[in-house]
């Protein structure tokens, strides 16, 4: 099906806004989406996709891997070299969950088509398009750099900043039997926020990413709460704060949406199989079925196998 020059990228799936750090923190977690891909001179697709979400993913023209390839082919002004693709995916991250299924979708596209160009574009030039894309850094970052991710926005352009946190962070992810679309979690929130919310949030986004690169376990769990975005979804996901206060009884030092949800994710240094059992009962108690996951840190966010 390949030739020889093909090539196999893995990109982490993420989790982001970490409690307070909406649009701006970010988690690279050890679940995996992989890309095989070889583009071709002629005008030709064949897409063909396993494993998770597999049956809901194109197999035309819109799939977003190869919207991004196109959109990549043209900012490196190779878009009238290569005008068409093989591709299989192998997918690991579910779809519409918030574990950021669209933006390793975005970055494995990109980072596959760089490899395959022979890399005209460096990281932060990648991390540019994929923003471009996807329309915030949160998700995008971690997927590319791997650890925990700080990215900012300035006149359109992202910059990040990456770091493994000096606590070996367990990740304990439950997954709930529905979708929640990115658009419909972000229709809820509002308009306007208090200057008390904003600082609510930025003291804790702060304290976070500190405690995190100091190993300091004592302000952590004060430091996932929110005021911004939580209050507003809680609506979309049943049970939602019963399933934080679960957890953190369990042992998590707190838990929060994954990203727009509808995913709950723990933080804990041990005793995660209490966490995630917890956390799935409690979701029981609202009519909910979920998966629980067990992952940790990325380190090394996209790379070429």
């Amino acid at each position: 099906m390949f030739s020889e020059k093909s090539v196999t990228v893995r990109v982490p799936g993420t989790t982001a806004n970490c409690g307070p750090g909406f649009d701006s923190l970010g988690i690279a977690c050890s679940i995996y989406n992989e890309l095989t891909m070889e583009l071709t001179e002629d005008e030709f697709l064949e897409i063909s996709v396993e494993g998770a979400g597999a049956e809901d993913i194109s197999d035309g023209p819109d799939n977003i891997v190869w919207t991004s390839v196109k959109l990549f082919l043209e900012r490196a002004g190779l878009k009238e070299r290569y005008r068409g693709a093989r591709m299989h995916m192998v997918n690991q991250v579910p779809l519409s969950r918030g574990l950021g299924s669209s933006a390793t979708a975005i970055v494995t596209g990109i980072y596959a088509a760089n490899a395959f160009c022979g890399s005209p574009m460096s990281k932060h030039d990648m991390l540019q398009l994929a923003t471009e894309i996807e329309g915030h850094p949160d998700n995008v970052a971690p997927a590319l750099y791997g650890g925990f991710t700080i990215s900012t926005m300035k006149d359109g352009r992202a910059d990040t900043m990456s770091f493994m946190p000096k606590l070996d962070l367990k990740l304990i992810v439950a997954v709930p039997a529905f979708y929640l679309s990115t658009s419909k979690a972000r229709a809820v929130l509002p308009e306007k926020i208090t200057r008390a919310e904003a600082i609510y949030n930025i003291s804790r986004a702060a304290m976070l990413a500190a405690s995190l690169a100091r190993g300091d376990r004592e302000y952590l769990a004060s430091a996932i709460d929110d005021a911004l975005h939580q209050p507003y979804r809680a609506q979309l996901i049943p049970g939602m704060y019963d399933v934080f206060e679960a957890a953190r009884n369990a042992g998590a030092f707190g838990a929060a949406l994954s990203g727009a949800g509808p995913c709950v994710i723990a933080f804990a240094e041990n005793g995660t199989e209490a966490i995630g059992m917890a956390m799935k009962e409690e979701f029981a108690k609202h009519n909910v079925k979920a998966e629980i996951l067990q992952l940790s840190i990325d380190k090394q966010g996209a790379y070429l196998l």
